[in-house]
């Protein structure tokens, strides 16, 4: 007899291998367990060309209404993609789409395997970084200089009056200038899901910035945070015995690396950008890594914190045969089915949701995984087998 759900997760489709993955997950590893209730968006890229991305908007907003949404890996589209599938624009990325509806902020945290040993050897627990996904230089404004030029930040207050700030002037020789902004609202709902995160997850955060160098900017995001621990979150802390602090990101950087992880760590955009790739590859595989984007309200998106493995697809569109590693999305639907089932009190979901992962780690724990992982694996008495893609599948169903 199946699982039952009573409320469904939103599914979003994705692209190229990822969305064959998806396909081989749902009929291989969690249809004959469980009466499956999703509320399905498709957003490939060529239904999200067909519908104007109205499709995206419309998958969000349902993330919004129903509480738990799980995506697969989609293309945002360049010069390239946009004349391979005959887009009518090149629409922007799903995901800042959908971080920007839900006001979200993503965590990413890899997936530790007995057998691959991070390439810092203290890591024995997870990293998670939390990453602000609004603003910064990804909504700047920036402009090429000709020689004899100068910028100027130009404010115009409520009320009319005006305010000029010298940025530089280029009498000497051209160069480029670039303006960015961040608003308090962002910050205080970054903030806000960090600290529930953390509280949910019952982990220490750190939040690392340069208040030192940027004394208005980076000041003000300490600043927030700051005032909403204080105000809000020491009590659920010291409760659960866990800490936060703020601490300059170059120390924090340092402390880092000596430390055996088991933390969150805040960043703003750019700097978790950055550093998410950096705790994926030190861990041993980005195809490793989970992915959850939160709001402040406690709305839920997950994914797979990698693309759409476009060689593999090209491969498997010929007919060759794929060793594509599908853990990462296997969390995404478990992590989403776990969320789903505490939400509704299904204790049978949260339960088949452990299982489920136990499943995909033994597998791999016992020598069995795709190629990617096989140069990366080293346990006593064991030598990995790579298998193909949907071999893999069978695998964790064997033990699941």
């Amino acid at each position: 007899m199946k699982i039952k759900m009573t409320v469904p997760i939103v599914e979003m489709q994705g692209d190229e291998m990822t969305r064959i993955l998806w396909d081989w997950i749902k009929e291989i590893l969690l249809e004959p367990y469980i009466d499956l209730k999703t509320e399905f968006y498709d957003l490939g890229l060529e239904n999200r060309d067909k519908t104007d991305d109205q499709v995206t908007i419309d998958a969000a907003n349902a993330i919004k209404r129903l509480g738990v949404g799980v995506k697969c890996a989609t293309i945002t589209p360049n010069h390239q993609r946009m004349s391979e599938y005959t887009l009518k624009k090149m629409w922007l990325s799903p995901n800042g789409t959908i971080r920007a509806i839900l006001d979200g902020t993503v965590f990413r945290a890899p997936i530790l395997i007995d057998g691959i040993k991070p390439y810092i050897p203290s890591w024995v627990k997870p990293i998670t970084i939390a990453r602000h996904a609004y603003g910064d230089m990804y909504k700047n404004v920036e402009s090429l200089m000709e020689k004899g030029s100068k910028a100027e930040i130009l404010i115009t207050n409520a009320d009319g009056s005006e305010k000029k700030l010298p940025i530089f002037n280029f009498e000497s020789g051209g160069g480029v200038v670039s303006g960015m902004h961040n608003t308090d609202k962002s910050i205080y709902s970054f903030a806000r899901a960090c600290f529930n995160y953390a509280v949910d997850t019952a982990q220490d955060i750190w939040f690392g910035a340069k208040d030192t160098i940027s004394k208005t900017y980076d000041n003000r995001f300490k600043e927030i945070f700051n005032e909403l621990y204080e105000t809000e979150y020491k009590p659920k802390f010291d409760e659960l015995n866990i800490s936060y602090e703020y601490s300059l990101i170059d120390d924090s950087i340092s402390r880092l690396v000596r430390s055996k992880g088991g933390l969150i760590w805040a960043l703003k955009n750019y700097d978790g950008d950055v550093m998410s790739d950096m705790v994926a590859t030190a861990y041993g595989s980005l195809a490793m890594m989970t992915s959850v984007l939160v709001s402040p309200d406690g709305k839920y998106e997950y994914e797979a914190a990698h693309g759409t493995v476009t060689r593999h697809y090209y491969k498997y569109r010929d007919g060759e045969d794929t060793s594509t590693n599908s853990v990462a999305t296997i969390f995404a639907w478990t992590g989403a089915l776990h969320r789903r089932g505490k939400l509704d009190n299904n204790n049978e979901l949260i339960d088949f949701a452990n299982r489920l992962e136990k499943a995909v780690i033994k597998t791999i724990e016992q020598g069995i995984m795709t190629g990617d992982l096989v140069g990366l694996f080293e346990k006593q008495n064991i030598t990995p087998k790579k298998v193909n893609s949907k071999e893999f599948l069978n695998e964790i169903a064997k033990r699941l």
